[in-house]
C-alpha cells in the first residue's frame, strides 16, 4: 500500500514549457502595475457590516474611488 503524505511533505518542481517575456501592452506584473490599474481592475475584499445593504456599501465604494462600474457577489446578510 502507498504511503498517504500530508501536503507540505510532497516534492514538487516546477515544470516550464517556455520562457518568455510579457508585451507591455498586454499587462503587466501585479508588482509593477499602476494604482490606477489596481483600481480599474482589482478586486476589494471588504467585510460589510450588518446594517448598510451590499448596493449601499457598493455605491459608497465607486463614490469613495471615483469609478463608475463596481458590483459585489458573495454572501450577502441572512
Amino acid at each position: 500500500m502507498q504511503e498517504l503524505l500530508v501536503p507540505w511533505h510532497v516534492k514538487r518542481e516546477l515544470l516550464m514549457k517556455a520562457e518568455d517575456k510579457t508585451d507591455p501592452d498586454f499587462g503587466h506584473k501585479p508588482e509593477e502595475r499602476q494604482i490606477e490599474d489596481h483600481i480599474k481592475f482589482g478586486v476589494i475584499n471588504l467585510d460589510k457590516p450588518p446594517g448598510p445593504s451590499s448596493h449601499e456599501v457598493t455605491a459608497w465604494a465607486k463614490r469613495i474611488l471615483g469609478v463608475e462600474h463596481a458590483g459585489h457577489g458573495g454572501t450577502l446578510e441572512a
